[in-house]
């Protein structure tokens, strides 16, 4: 008999996005304290939904619970960021390969370079480069290979995050996007998955040089 997930409650779930929001947007930095106490008055909740929503966000990685230190933002280094991009890497170019030779739609990946394009500020820009990363493999025709994505997505945000904090390069990455995007609405599978291919190994490649070789290569 399959198990049905229990659904979070809904004030836990407003917490939990308003934490994630502001870790993804960089309001909240690597290795900074989450105290229960003062997120808890921030959303004007009790303790117990604030406890819940980082221990969620705990399981998907964004935050660290230490016995000794309490709750942290997790920390980004080159290894942290190559295991994330290192799955990337082997996922989410086939599986827009997959997407573009099943012929789906990517009106939302168009959609999202849109909303990046006319972004008022870098958090803006950042949630809707997720969006359109995200809308290139959800339509793969493999609901398991898009969920596994998901797994890693808040992780690759927060490598972003920090690696743009200290050196934004907004106008490359979009320039790639357009490029990604031109590919696979020609149907062209196997050269969009290529520029995908490329366009993620250079990011953590630049961002985190050291140790990053092996992932040139690629």
């Amino acid at each position: 008999m399959t198990s049905v997930p229990t659904p979070i409650p809904s004030r836990t779930q407003f917490v939990l996005e308003g934490i994630k929001h502001r870790i993804l947007t960089g309001q909240l930095t690597p290795g900074q304290a989450l105290v229960e106490t003062e997120l808890a008055a921030q959303f004007g909740v009790s303790k117990t939904p604030v406890r819940e929503a980082l221990k969620t966000l705990a399981g998907t990685g964004l935050v660290v619970m230490n016995q000794y230190k309490g709750v942290t933002v997790r920390m980004v280094d080159a290894d942290m960021a190559r295991e994330v991009y290192d799955v990337r890497l082997l996922l989410e170019p086939e599986a827009l390969r997959r997407a573009v030779r099943r012929g789906a739609s990517l009106d939302a990946a168009r959609d999202a370079l849109t909303r990046a394009d006319g972004a008022a500020d870098t958090a803006e820009r950042s949630l809707a480069n997720r969006e359109f990363h995200r809308a290139l493999y959800v339509p793969c025709g493999n609901p398991l290979l898009g969920r596994m994505l998901d797994e890693v997505r808040d992780q690759a945000a927060l490598v972003s995050t920090v690696a743009w904090a200290a050196n934004p390069s907004w106008e490359r990455e979009a320039s790639e996007h357009r490029e990604i995007l031109r590919l696979a609405l020609d149907g062209d599978a196997d050269g969009a998955a290529g520029a995908l291919h490329a366009h993620i190994a250079s990011f953590v490649q630049r961002a985190f040089p050291q140790g990053q070789e092996e992932d040139g290569q690629e």
